[in-house]
């Protein structure tokens, strides 16, 4: 396989859902599709009408952390919003910072270590988010900005959700809060009142094809791409971790549904539970969420009534419990997959 500069031999460490061997999003310097969400961003900012909390909502994996820290580099680096771009010179002192996650007027918060198990937590919680309050209680270090980056607001437990809502209540001048979600409708409805909704669609073919070739990935571009769905990590897995056999079963018992082919999805979880079967775990994780997100808006639009898109709203959570856990407790990656297909054939079913 073809390599490239962004492509690195080990797992960024301290970020949680980070994908080994590629770049983190913090790290990600070029930047493909969304150019109505960033003309819309430059125009507010040069009117100084940029909302002090922007939820940046849309499917997984199509670049809105990626989006927020190209924004959060922007401002911190003193961008000119007259310039028609979020991007800025590479070799900016607060580039360098800001990809390394040393940026003093920064602070990002996602599922932390736990540092008893060595594992990622299965939620944001609330000592992570009370980090705010120091951070924004104080003044801006380089003389600049405050960012806050939440990724994903979607991990938040219930009292880190609170504890978020306060400083929301109140923010300080010259700050900015990036919410990242991806399914903001799932927010405490306080917080989604406080933000900015800025929706962001899933890639075109063409600019997932792009994000693969800028990553070394080309040449497993057009089998990833047709079965992305737009979503440019779920790409990712499905051509590094070269499972084609993977998304050829799980989208095989999806497309079967209510019914299950028990031999297809024992192949499934044998492949998932292997030594190296972690790729095949996490490209299966995403086929499903996307699957769960495109049957929720079909049902909606189609009218369905509420008790089928409950059923598929408790799926999307128990999915994310499900594998939450995996992560956190080291759980059989077997079973929870054999787990999660029993819940979509019995949400089928409901529906």
């Amino acid at each position: 396989m073809a390599r490239a500069a962004t492509v690195r031999d080990a797992a960024p460490t301290g970020e949680a859902d980070a994908i080994a061997g590629i770049d983190a999003p913090r790290e990600h310097l070029r930047f493909v599709g969304h150019a109505a969400t960033e003309e819309a961003v430059l125009a507010a900012l040069a009117a100084g009408s940029l909302h002090h909390a922007l939820l940046l909502g849309g499917a997984r994996g199509i670049g809105k952390a990626t989006f927020a820290f190209r924004l959060s580099r922007f401002l911190l680096a003193g961008g000119d919003p007259r310039s028609g771009s979020l991007a800025v010179d590479p070799a900016a002192s607060a580039v360098r910072l800001v990809n390394a996650g040393a940026h003093p007027d920064m602070l990002v918060l996602s599922r932390s270590l736990n540092e008893t198990t060595g594992r990622f937590r299965a939620d944001i919680v609330v000592d992570d988010v009370r980090r705010l309050v120091p951070f924004f209680g104080s003044t801006p270090a380089l003389g600049g900005w405050r960012i806050a980056i939440v990724d994903a607001a979607d991990d938040l437990n219930l009292n880190a959700a609170n504890a978020l809502l306060k400083t929301l209540e109140e923010p300080p001048p010259r700050s900015l809060f990036l919410l990242v979600s991806h399914a903001p409708g799932r927010l405490l409805a306080t917080i989604r009142s406080r933000c900015r909704l800025v929706r962001m669609a899933p890639l075109s073919p063409a600019e997932v094809g792009a994000g693969l070739s800028a990553i070394g990935l080309g040449p497993a571009a057009e089998t990833a791409t047709a079965r992305a769905e737009g979503s440019l990590r779920a790409a990712i897995l499905l051509a590094a971790g070269g499972d084609r056999d993977v998304a050829a079963h799980v989208t095989g018992l999806l497309d079967r549904l209510p019914a299950l082919d028990r031999r297809v999805l024992g192949k499934l979880a044998d492949a998932v539970g292997g030594r190296d079967g972690e790729a095949a775990f996490a490209a299966t994780v995403e086929l499903v969420r996307d699957f769960v997100a495109r049957r929720v808006r079909a049902d909606a639009a189609a009218g369905a009534a509420p008790g089928v898109l409950a059923a598929w709203a408790e799926v999307w959570e128990k999915v994310d419990r499900a594998v939450g856990r995996a992560e956190a407790l080291n759980l059989d990656r077997r079973q929870v997959v054999l787990g999660v297909f029993r819940d979509l054939a019995e949400a089928a079913r409901r529906g």
